[in-house]
């Protein structure tokens, strides 16, 4: 594995640390939108590209199983650098 290669966080780490996922506006781009992932110190950790989130989680719509997997996506893809700031 290279020092440039994407490493997640442990699914059981990422659950304990996350307490939300919003979506929201990107500020340079309001026709865009983000999922910004906060933990349970109010703290923002990293944010997901909204539209690559929904194809990559297989979700065509916003209900409630939809949102479902897309929590379990991202807890699945936190990235390990976020344990760093």
């Amino acid at each position: 594995m290279s020092d440039d290669e994407l490493r997640f966080l442990p699914y059981d780490e990422a659950v304990r640390l996350v307490a939300a996922i919003q979506e929201e506006e990107d500020i340079d781009d309001p026709e865009h939108r983000i999922l910004t992932v906060y933990s349970t110190h109010d703290k923002e950790l990293c944010w997901f590209d909204f539209d690559e989130v929904m194809r990559d989680a297989g979700v065509q719509d916003t209900d409630v199983a939809a949102k479902e997997k897309v929590t379990e996506y991202i807890l699945r893809h936190i990235p390990d650098w976020v344990l760093e700031s």
